[in-house]
């Protein structure tokens, strides 16, 4: 197997020598370091081709499937709660010391997508080739979009609930989850439902799901809301104050991501009225 500097100078070099893009997908046909061939990524599944097994996680960021990371999505802006735990060992896998199988479960808005997303850029500052799908935003799709990502050194999946009872599904994850074991890369997922709940129709996929570490994550009381909302305005280059917070929560749905998307409706007429996000400026913005 190839060591990690090998892997990270095949990703390079097969895509100077060999890859281009056609249509929306990768075409590389030989990896000029290992010489390995492999089939084409192709979002359309159109009949492989060959590109190396090493390709390099930018590359299918750029495939229109949904699974773009946000920005935004970083352990440093994620405000942890009762569920520092998980953070710290999310850390250490992304890093590539810690253990490399995670299933997360948790109520819709409770975070789950910011992780994994946060997972993928902490591992390719690192120099790691990660990737992750939304399987909600991809179940439609036939399960062949997941050939090949054992190349990987960190695979995050998204909403395994989506495709829960779809068989074809569920076999492509357990031999995912199998060929990424052999290849000593990790692979996290994360759940709606707690394990037991799980409607999988493959027991042998629900086995290997609970072979690593599992964690529920917790929802965050409203000052730790509050909290998130002014790290991320923070980040965001305006300033909320305490009592401009206090106000959103009260009249607003505590939904961390539907906030979060009002704080950009905000930031955003802020910087037009050229006005800082005081309450009364909230109030005429969102006509409250």
């Amino acid at each position: 197997m190839l060591n990690r500097r090998q892997r990270q100078m095949c990703i390079r070099d097969s895509y100077r020598l060999g890859g281009e893009w056609l249509g929306g997908y990768v075409d590389i046909r030989r990896c000029c370091h290992c010489g390995m061939e492999w089939h084409r990524l192709c979002h359309h599944l159109e009949p492989a081709r060959a590109r190396c097994r090493y390709f390099i996680t930018r590359m299918i960021e750029q495939i229109p499937l949904g699974i773009q990371l946000k920005a935004a999505a970083r352990f440093s802006n994620f405000v942890a709660g009762p569920n520092d735990e998980l953070l710290g060992q999310l850390r250490l896998s992304a890093n590539g010391r810690g253990d490399p199988f995670f299933l997360i479960w948790g109520g819709s808005g409770s975070g789950k997508s910011h992780l994994l997303q946060a997972s993928c850029h902490q591992a390719a500052s690192q120099g790691l080739a990660a990737a992750y799908l939304s399987l909600q935003e991809s179940s439609s799709l036939q399960p062949q979009l997941l050939d090949g990502w054992d190349a990987y050194d960190l695979v995050c999946l998204d909403d395994i609930d989506a495709i829960a009872g779809q068989r074809q599904w569920e076999e492509a994850i357990f031999h995912l989850y199998n060929r990424i074991r052999e290849q000593g890369g990790g692979l996290v997922v994360s759940s709606n439902s707690a394990p037991a709940q799980l409607q999988l129709c493959l027991p042998d996929l629900r086995s290997r799901l609970g072979w690593g570490l599992t964690y529920q994550l917790k929802s965050l009381d409203d000052q730790q809301r509050m909290q998130a909302l002014q790290l991320r305005a923070q980040q965001r280059g305006c300033e909320m104050s305490a009592e401009t917070a206090q106000y959103l929560m009260r009249r607003l749905p505590r939904d961390m991501p539907a906030l979060f998307d009002l704080l950009d409706q905000l930031d955003e007429a802020s910087l037009v009225a050229q006005r800082k996000l005081t309450v009364p400026f909230v109030k005429s913005v969102l006509g409250l």
